[in-house]
């Protein structure tokens, strides 16, 4: 994404506090909630949401992610791993000007993931290699049939956020968000509360939830700037 500007000299935080956050939170939170759990009885999810009016780019939820979900043994204990944001299942993106975007797995309720494995369903469980648990709803991986084709990685890019990465040594694919479990941390831990998990209609609109897409659109939110505008 080209470097954009805006036309006055003044803090974002100043930006932020002309946006009312009844109304326009409610609308990110619903627009762009990710992670979907859904409730069968009255067809609503339990979501991760964001709160971009709150969030600050601080990169807390990276750390918490990487350090439950890659737990490490020390003298026969199993506990959180030092935090490397690197192997994180949730990444904050960061744009010019200033807009901080936390992006994770959708978990579509199309899955264009699941849909575009090759492997052949297994003839007991119905799974493929890759498949939604049946409790949270999370993307999981099976290594003993994942063939590390990458499909599952490119269907995420080319329909949905981006966020599956192959592992670059088997192929497998990596960064699916696991809901901790059903408590994430990233949203127990943010330091601004600006990450919920919240149920919300299960209708979404889930096709801007790229980082790009989603900064353009906050972008014009706080700084109402044309594109292409320079600095002054």
């Amino acid at each position: 994404m080209e470097d954009i500007f805006i036309t006055k000299k003044q803090s974002r935080r100043h930006f932020l506090s002309r946006i009312t956050y009844g109304a326009g939170g409610l609308i990110l939170l619903g627009s762009y909630g990710f992670s979907i759990k859904r409730d069968s009885l009255t067809g609503n999810i339990k979501a991760i949401a964001v709160d971009f009016e709150k969030c600050t780019g601080c990169r807390t939820c990276e750390s918490v992610c990487a350090a439950y979900n890659n737990k490490v043994m020390v003298n026969g204990e199993l506990i959180n791993g030092p935090g490397n944001p690197a192997l994180s299942n949730i990444r904050v993106y960061h744009f010019n000007p200033d807009v901080d975007i936390p992006s994770t797995c959708a978990l579509c309720d199309d899955a264009p993931c699941v849909e575009a494995c090759p492997v052949e369903p297994h003839p007991e469980t119905g799974r493929k290699a890759l498949y939604r648990d049946e409790k949270l709803h999370t993307i999981v991986n099976d290594p003993e049939r994942c063939i590390g084709c990458q499909s599952c990685a490119f269907a995420c890019a080319q329909k949905r956020a981006g966020v599956i990465h192959p592992d670059p040594e088997t192929g497998n694919p990596r960064f699916m968000c696991t809901l901790c479990g059903g408590d994430p941390q990233c949203v127990k831990y943010c330091p601004y509360d600006a990450l919920k998990y919240i149920e919300m209609p299960a209708d979404r609109n889930l096709d801007k939830l790229a980082p790009e897409k989603l900064a353009e659109i906050m972008t014009d939110k706080f700084y109402n700037f044309k594109k292409g505008e320079q600095q002054i």
